[in-house]
């Protein structure tokens, strides 16, 4: 099998960071079984660290998520190295792209059709409602009149959102039809969708989908804040949910609707709300592993490397069902970088010596400067993995570390 891998993540060397040290492609691919090709960019050539003389050919371009410098690049391979049997893209923000090309280049794997119950939220949404689900409200942003007439129907606050977008990236509540009015010559309305806002607390689950839509493995979690307000400046994190009547609720609810979207072969990251009137309400899903740190928590609770599943079952391996064993607690925390930047730190206090619970902790060094730019995965202000035996513990420890955390930065 000729494998092309499409990468724009780098790993690290340097003992600190653990950013994309679970994506081992060099591992868990076969690279003598397989003939195996890459495309990269110039961060995702630094996580390419399979043996140079095992690489088919290596491709590298501007940005990965260019359709025609990707389109571009495989023919390239394919010219180099043969025809391609399976074309692979982890990140979110490339699924999409790599499915355009798979069918502009007639590879076999997920069409933009599969793909878009997973990344575009208005598909998403109208598949649910037609298997008699319940959704949000919403509709595809067509132009200003029909916008604001549909907020006014829905009542504010309202969320404005792109329809493929990730990380709460230019997501907006917009709270008045003034403040609405005023956002809509800003954004790209073809786009963009408008959302019925939902009360309540949020959730996430984090797992993977098996061949006939079977959930083979999943661990609910509940949001410390949420990415909205992450982008505003708040600590995001989230504490893994231990056995309780909640939990059976949000594993039958995350089963019923990812059989209704037909997903398969893939781990996914469904978010939903829990409202004040106890309902579970759907928010979006992606077909791929959750961001930050929890696929690093993950495999720390139950030795499950999602990464590895899907990179197996991706390279043709039968996969046994990841094993969900115990029932541990566990949590992460990441308090963003300072608004003014780029900023020089001056001070951040470790914590891992006086808070028991935390495992892991990235700070920046005295003096480093923290630029613009990046998602949870970058270098912020702290970033914290906690593990314990007790949900709740996790939860307290959390909140003391967001009291109390010691971090100083001038502008540079």
């Amino acid at each position: 099998m000729h494998i092309v891998i499409v990468n724009r993540w780098p790993r690290f060397s340097d003992g600190v960071r653990w950013d994309n040290e679970l994506t081992r492609y060099e591992e868990f691919i076969d690279h003598d079984r397989h003939r195996v090709s890459y495309v990269v960019d110039e961060l995702g050539a630094q996580g390419v660290l399979a043996d140079p003389a095992k690489i088919a050919s290596c491709v590298r371009i501007g940005d990965v998520n260019d359709f025609d410098a990707l389109r571009g690049a495989v023919a390239e391979i394919t010219e180099l190295a043969g025809p391609v049997d399976q074309l692979v893209a982890l990140s979110e923000f490339t699924l999409e792209i790599a499915a355009r090309v798979r069918e502009a280049l007639g590879i076999p794997g997920p069409t933009p059709d599969e793909v878009a119950v997973y990344r575009d939220k208005v598909r998403m949404k109208q598949e649910l409602i037609k298997a008699g689900l319940r959704a949000p409200r919403f509709a595809a942003c067509v132009d200003p009149s029909q916008v604001l007439s549909f907020a006014e129907d829905c009542g504010y606050p309202v969320i404005l959102k792109p329809v493929d977008g990730a990380a709460s990236i230019g997501v907006h509540r917009v709270e008045s039809e003034a403040q609405l009015a005023e956002l809509l010559p800003t954004v790209d309305l073809s786009r963009y969708e408008l959302e019925e806002f939902i009360e309540g607390d949020i959730y996430h689950v984090d797992g993977y989908i098996g061949a006939g839509s079977e959930v083979r493995f999943q661990v609910a979690s509940h949001y410390v804040s949420d990415c909205l307000a992450f982008g505003a400046g708040a600590p995001l994190g989230s504490v893994v949910l231990q056995q309780s009547p909640l939990r059976e609720r949000i594993e039958a609810f995350t089963q019923e609707y990812v059989s209704a979207l037909g997903m398969y072969d893939t781990p996914f990251h469904l978010e939903l709300f829990l409202t004040p009137e106890d309902e579970l309400v759907f928010l979006e899903i992606g077909g791929r592993i959750g961001g930050g740190e929890v696929p690093h928590l993950l495999n720390k609770l139950f030795g499950v490397n999602l990464y590895e599943v899907w990179l197996r079952s991706l390279a043709g391996e039968t996969v046994p069902a990841p094993v969900k064993s115990g029932d541990p607690a566990g949590g992460w925390l990441i308090i963003p970088k300072p608004a003014d930047l780029p900023a020089r730190v001056v001070r951040a206090e470790p914590l891992s010596g006086r808070v028991p619970t935390v495992w892991r902790e990235l700070l920046p060094r005295v003096g480093e400067v923290l630029q613009p730019g990046g998602a949870y995965d970058a270098l912020h202000s702290g970033r914290f993995i906690l593990l314990h035996e007790d949900q709740a513990q996790v939860e307290t420890d959390i909140q003391h570390i967001i009291d109390t955390f010691e971090f100083e930065a001038t502008s540079a």
